[in-house]
């Protein structure tokens, strides 16, 4: 029985400390990024290192309740807290080494990617990783990891080389190629299923000033500019990244004045080669029609991984769909444009993420993400402040996404998924969710941790 004199038990025992309904730091501790997320646990374990997971996970088996697993919170369906049940916090766990002469970098649970990159930049080295800094480092690994230097390195999966961990019966353990081999396969995309993971080790990539930035066009150009970059984006080199967007421009500085709040199409480029040859390199893309904005420039990667930093954060109202797509024919993009000519506010957008290069050398069966063979990851996404627009922009995402699904391969990035379903998440993993389904069974048979795109464990 959960009772008081339980609870200070458990609160005694940990070092990072334990959060109830009614501290003054419970609401703040409860908060996730998406702010569509209101959730209410009855206990929040600030982990401080792996002896408090330890704890946490035998407290939460022993006393039935629902655990939920957060790393930095960032989590699309919010599903790093949970209602009434037990947080496993591991935000103090927030630790970056690197090993410059080894080119790897040791991160603790609780790190964001910025704080990744702004460890090994010092080295001119990064971890390939996604878009914005401060996501958390656990839960986009551990769902596969797609960003800027995807076609280039790979996904984050690519380059992990070992986790250590806690099971559901509390043991910890390590996992690598040579450890737990079947343990290390599965957490490579298949999400918190598995166990909570203290630390990652990672390999790190040179990677210094990259050319970087958007460029815009208006949405007059925008059919023309799709139909340029599906084919230009397939035949690029590995070092040109650019993911498609459609956007509201934001009113406001580094932006033009005579752009605020005017509806365009974008790609946001990463060109990770010589800077010294970038100039030539975007000759071709630059004269192919010239952008109303370009902001294309030398710039440090730390700077690029947060620059929607500011744009996006914490606490907007969020509602996320998404898929994997392989080709983008005409008809599909007489669909975006129709719904892209709709964006409800001005944080709702829609990105298209290369996911060919590096990434796509790799095979399905090698890690859970099964989708390699797909060009592109679809994210479909109504933001805005206001918790009065929450139907609005959920809304106008369920009917973008439902237009371009069928002209999709099937399932979607993990990451990028609300709470949808096991059909879902069966089309995610394909033919590699059976061998995920025994795996779980294996390490998780009474499916302690089912706050996720949740695996059963095989019957």
């Amino acid at each position: 029985m959960l009772n008081e004199a339980t609870i200070a038990s458990f609160k005694a025992g940990l070092r990072g400390g334990l959060i109830e309904p009614g501290d003054p730091s419970y609401d703040a501790a409860r908060a996730v990024y998406n702010g569509m997320i209101d959730r209410r646990p009855r206990l929040i374990a600030r982990c401080a290192d792996a002896a408090d997971v330890m704890a946490a996970v035998n407290f939460g088996r022993g006393q039935k309740l629902l655990v939920a697993v957060r790393g930095g919170g960032h989590n699309a369906g919010g599903l790093g807290v949970c209602d009434d049940g037990l947080v496993i916090d591991l935000s103090p766990m927030n630790y970056v080494r690197v090993d410059h002469k080894k080119r790897t970098v040791l991160v603790g649970g609780g790190a964001l990617w910025r704080d990744v990159d702004h460890a090994t930049h010092a080295f001119g080295l990064a971890v390939p990783a996604g878009i914005v800094g401060t996501t958390g480092v656990g839960g986009l690994t551990l769902g596969g990891g797609i960003g800027y230097l995807t076609r280039r390195y790979g996904l984050t999966i690519d380059s992990l080389l070992a986790v250590d961990m806690v099971l559901a019966d509390g043991r910890f353990v390590a996992a690598s190629a040579r450890e737990n081999a079947d343990l290390f396969w599965a957490v490579r995309g298949g999400g918190g299923n598995f166990g909570v993971v203290t630390s990652f080790l990672f390999k790190a990539h040179p990677v210094h000033t990259d050319y970087a930035g958007p460029m815009l066009w208006p949405m007059e150009d925008a059919e023309e500019m799709m139909r340029w970059y599906r084919g230009f984006s397939v035949k690029a080199p590995a070092d040109i990244y650019g993911f498609f967007a459609f956007l509201t421009v934001p009113p406001g500085p580094p932006f033009p004045a005579h752009l605020h709040n005017k509806k365009m199409c974008g790609i946001v480029w990463c060109y990770t080669g010589r800077i010294q040859k970038a100039a030539k390199v975007f000759k071709p893309i630059r004269s192919f029609k010239t952008p109303a904005l370009d902001m294309v420039g030398p710039i440090p990667h730390p700077v690029l991984q947060g620059m929607f930093d500011g744009l996006y954060p914490p606490g907007l109202q969020w509602y996320w769909k998404a898929d994997f797509v392989r080709t983008l024919p005409d008809e599909s993009i007489t669909l975006h444009l129709k719904h892209a000519a709709k964006l409800p506010t001005m944080h709702s957008t829609m990105h298209l993420y290369p996911i060919d290069g590096a990434a796509s050398r790799v095979k399905n069966s090698a890690t859970p993400w099964c989708y390699r063979d797909a060009m592109w990851a679809a994210v479909i996404v109504g933001v805005d402040p206001d918790p009065a627009n929450k139907e609005k922009i959920a809304t106008w995402a369920k009917d973008y996404w439902s237009a371009l699904h069928p002209y999709s391969a099937g399932g979607a990035y993990i990451n990028f998924m609300m709470e949808e379903g096991e059909e879902r998440i069966r089309a995610t993993y394909g033919k590699n969710y059976d061998r995920l389904a025994k795996i779980k069974k294996r390490y998780d048979p009474t499916n302690l941790f089912q706050v996720n795109q949740n695996i059963k464990p095989a019957k």
